[in-house]
């Protein structure tokens, strides 16, 4: 998947392409490094009918809305985001991740 990241005030939304050509537009929510590696954490941009508080209400529990990590890889010399290797490595870095916006949530 190839990032393409956009300069908008407020959060940051990138675009990604698939292998299919498909693109998805994804909200950064945080980085951090595990075993030497980069990995972002990102939610679906949600798109649709928003209510008229200007604030669209998603089901978190919603699969199509979960959590997505994606990985920082160099193919060519050029930086690349891919889906994680393993079941066992997603569930590692869910959880990495999982630590650290609890723990910030907590400080507020």
């Amino acid at each position: 998947m190839v990032p393409d990241m956009s300069e908008e005030f407020g959060p940051d939304f990138i675009t990604v392409t698939d292998e299919d050509s498909n693109e998805f537009e994804l909200e950064h929510l945080d980085t951090l490094e595990y075993n030497g590696q980069t990995y972002m954490a990102f939610f679906p941009a949600v798109q649709g009918e928003e209510k008229g508080d200007g604030v669209q209400e998603v089901d978190l529990d919603d699969e199509e809305y979960g959590l997505i990590i994606l990985k920082a890889v160099n193919v060519d010399g050029e930086e690349q985001l891919s889906t994680l290797d393993s079941e066992e490595e997603l569930e590692l870095v869910y959880q990495q991740f999982m630590e650290v916006l609890f723990s910030d949530e907590e400080e507020n």
